[in-house]
């Protein structure tokens, strides 16, 4: 990984090309995150870079925590994650990561939370196909058959049924950035992203770029 970022979900618009082309963006406050923690193979077995992004009040920060803020020299945040880059030498305790380190044109990988849809059934859930709607059926948004008659007697385990939907860890491969601003912290990336307005994301660069 060469680059990665903490963003949250601001909401989605559109925008023009320069060759007049409409694009539908997501518009995600992305940054600025502060270094709190630099883990390397001789400490903690691996190397890695702590990343904070968010601002809490001090009062919601527990004292594990507070001790944790006070010796990276930063004021406390509200999301705490790890990215692994190729190279950790470049960052330092308490350096910034802003949304230029993205340019326009960049390819991604987004991570967050899928919005929640309770409970469904296997239609929605699993895009299964209806029974007969004529009044003669009696089956119409069922699961199906369920098993293998009398051997193996039971449902199979990964059988796709009804059940909750949604509020999962998601990525969407490979979306492209539109714009960044630099000064108001803003990346603009084509298509929808997972999750709710608010909901915290990650965005690192795509594993599938050429």
């Amino acid at each position: 990984m060469k680059k990665a970022i903490i963003a949250k979900k601001i909401g989605m618009t559109q925008v023009f090309a320069e060759n007049g082309i409409l694009i539908p963006v997501t518009v995600l406050e992305a940054g600025p995150c502060v270094v709190t923690q630099k883990k390397t193979e001789e400490n903690d077995g691996y190397n890695a870079v702590q990343v904070g992004f968010g601002d809490i009040s001090k009062k919601h920060v527990n004292k594990p925590s507070d001790g944790h803020f006070k010796k990276a020299n930063v004021t406390p945040v509200k999301v705490l994650k790890e990215f692994k880059f190729d190279s950790i030498d470049e960052y330092e305790v308490g350096a910034e990561i802003k949304a230029d380190i993205f340019a326009a044109g960049d390819k991604v990988d987004v991570s967050g939370i899928s919005k929640g849809k309770g409970f469904q059934g296997a239609i929605k859930r699993h895009n299964q196909h209806r029974g007969p709607m004529a009044h003669g059926s009696k089956y119409h948004r069922g699961v199906g058959s369920l098993s293998s008659a009398t051997t193996p007697g039971k449902v199979k385990k990964g059988k796709k049924m009804p059940g909750h939907m949604g509020a999962v860890n998601v990525t969407v491969q490979n979306l492209e950035i539109v714009r960044t601003d630099a000064d108001k912290n803003l990346i603009l990336i084509k298509g929808a992203v997972p999750g709710n307005k608010g909901s915290i994301l990650v965005i690192k660069d795509s594993v599938k770029a050429n």
